[in-house]
């Protein structure tokens, strides 16, 4: 019996939605309606509702007033059909229409710390302090030959960790550096080879003093005496050009050697070399082949064959015009 019993109650709870619903509704005229809704006779126009035995009256749904609307709308077979024709306040459209914002998922930010705390936490700040370490290194090497210091010194200093990168700046404010300038060579004058006062020898008939009569003959061998004075030549003196005193570029080349840019040299400067003295040696340069806003190409004497060195301005320290014979 238990049994029959629960299979009753929910075979007529299933069917509960579906059977009729009676009460009463108030219609927008102000006039009200008892009976029993037909749910299964609702359609797009109206609603049936059953008023008495064997009476039935057609109800549209524009005739129920609101409060019957939303009692009707309760049974999930009329929602359908009433919910077009029940009134939405502005309240109700609004929480409707709420859009509720969710928050995307975010990453957290790391821990609050100091600016070389960071750095040395990463990867990325690792490559980038040791970028800056080196950057610094070459900073000093490149103020050390701009200033005519000793490069591994400066570079030296520069290398020491968070202090090296006051070195370039230091030896940037420095004046440059410049050696004392070598005494000119002087020309030690040569004495002048005297020249014997001979006796007058008389000539003979053919031109020949040796054939005059009673001219000597001596037997043995000596120096002729030359009839003019013979002096040796010392070389030109060695001229100094230093950075610090002079400003190396093109005009400076082109104003003082112009005479080593031609193929063929003069008399005047085709025993001179442009000894030029810079951070990777010292170049005795015999012509200037090219040169440009920046560097300067030098033709070079190495041994039986030459050869073409590119001398970056400012890598010159000092520049010497001297004679190929000079020391």
């Amino acid at each position: 019996m238990y049994r029959i019993f629960l299979i009753s109650v929910l075979v007529v709870a299933g069917l509960a939605p579906g059977l009729a619903l009676a009460g009463t509704y108030k219609l927008t005229s102000g006039q009200e309606i008892s009976g029993e809704v037909l749910p299964s006779s609702a359609n797009d126009l109206g609603i049936t509702i059953k008023t008495g035995d064997q009476q039935y009256q057609q109800v549209s749904w524009a005739s129920f007033s609101q409060a019957a609307l939303k009692e009707l709308a309760r049974n999930k077979k009329l929602d359908q059909f009433v919910a077009p024709f029940i009134e939405v306040t502005q309240a109700e459209r609004i929480k409707r229409t709420e859009v509720h914002i969710k928050p995307p998922p975010r990453l957290e930010r790391p821990a609050a710390q100091s600016l070389l705390g960071a750095l040395f936490s990463s990867g990325i700040g690792l490559f980038v302090l040791f970028v800056l370490y080196v950057a610094t290194i070459y900073a000093g090497f490149e103020v050390a030959i701009f200033r005519a210091q000793p490069p591994l010194l400066v570079a030296g200093l520069s290398a020491i960790p968070f202090l090296g990168v006051l070195a370039p700046i230091v030896f940037l404010s420095l004046p440059t550096r410049t050696k004392p300038a070598e005494a000119p060579i002087e020309e030690i004058p040569m004495p002048a080879t005297e020249v014997a006062d001979d006796a007058a020898v008389p000539a003979s008939d053919d031109g020949n003093p040796m054939h005059a009569a009673g001219a000597q003959r001596p037997t043995g061998l000596r120096l002729a005496h030359s009839t003019s004075a013979e002096t040796s030549t010392a070389p030109p003196p060695t001229q100094t050009f230093q950075r610090g005193q002079f400003t190396f570029n093109r005009r400076f080349f082109e104003t003082k050697f112009a005479g080593f840019f031609g193929v063929v040299r003069r008399d005047a400067d085709k025993d001179m070399l442009l000894v030029i003295k810079s951070a990777r040696g010292e170049y005795p340069g015999q012509r200037i082949t090219r040169i440009a806003a920046n560097d300067l190409h030098v033709q070079i004497q190495r041994g039986a064959a030459t050869e073409e060195v590119m001398i970056p301005f400012q890598e010159i320290r000092e520049i010497q015009l001297k004679h190929k014979d000079a020391n």
